[in-house]
């Protein structure tokens, strides 16, 4: 399994790059590549094309309907329905309750069709099989709906955090995975509000606890230091630790 980092900046575009978004590249036994993203945040879907056909995509994973982590499936949206190639078939994105509608609005569009011609929607609920991929859903802590992702294919596991506050199924989430990709968009030294996000501490005692064997942190804001996140993670987790970068790859 592969993952390419996409964008990593959190909370909006940032001057290095774009919103979260992340994509999952897998063999099936038929050989057969399958690719699926995680999140396409604003500004995400551009720089896409750098990585991969966004025609080539199967499926759309959205952790919660925040703009930074769901807004560019609007571009996508009209990417497929007006491409040269034809109007393309339709794939499923996979979201919390009310992703249809929610997206609909974000274009203006009616509820019906909406986005429906063109897209799947489908609601988190258990576990998912797509192509290769064993998705499970873990729900977490933030002030809308929100999912981490447990992602495994070719016998590893990936997990993400998605936005998500401290709280106790990050430990189920992260448990036993090759990557633990975080978002760590508030420091430890200041004084942040409760239930909405992670600190690069957090992340690193989440990695340790759970036995994750490499830490990726991710979705810091533009107005951080990346560095004061990777500086709280090591200071907290033994393992190998890094921040995201924009077209970075791993091979798990």
């Amino acid at each position: 399994m592969r993952l390419t980092i996409v964008g990593c900046s959190g909370s909006y575009p940032g001057p290095e790059s774009p919103a979260s978004c992340y994509l999952l590249e897998a063999e099936d036994v038929d050989g057969r590549t399958w690719r699926v993203l995680l999140d396409l945040g604003s500004g995400s879907l551009g720089t896409l094309h750098q990585h991969a056909d966004p025609l080539a995509v199967d499926a759309v994973l959205l952790s919660h309907l925040h703009a930074d982590h769901c807004l560019d499936l609007t571009g996508y949206y009209v990417l497929r329905k007006y491409h040269p190639r034809g109007a393309q078939p339709r794939i499923p994105v996979w979201g919390p309750v009310g992703t249809a509608d929610r997206m609909a609005r974000a274009y203006d569009l009616p509820d019906e069709p909406g986005m429906h011609e063109e897209f799947e929607f489908r609601e988190w609920d258990g576990v998912e099989q797509i192509g290769p991929f064993t998705v499970e859903p873990v729900a977490v802590n933030h002030p809308v709906p929100a999912y981490g992702l447990r992602v495994s294919a070719d016998g590893v596991t990936l997990a993400y955090t998605g936005d998500t506050g401290p709280c106790a199924s990050l430990d189920d989430l992260a448990r036993d995975v090759d990557l633990f990709l975080a978002e760590a968009s508030f420091r430890a030294v200041d004084d942040n509000p409760p239930d909405l996000h992670l600190t690069g501490t957090d992340c690193g005692e989440v990695a340790a606890r759970a036995g994750a064997r490499r830490l990726v942190l991710t979705h810091v804001p533009p107005w951080h230091d990346p560095q004061d996140a990777l500086d709280e993670a090591v200071a907290a987790y033994a393992g190998p630790v890094e921040l995201a970068r924009p077209g970075a790859t791993y091979e798990l």
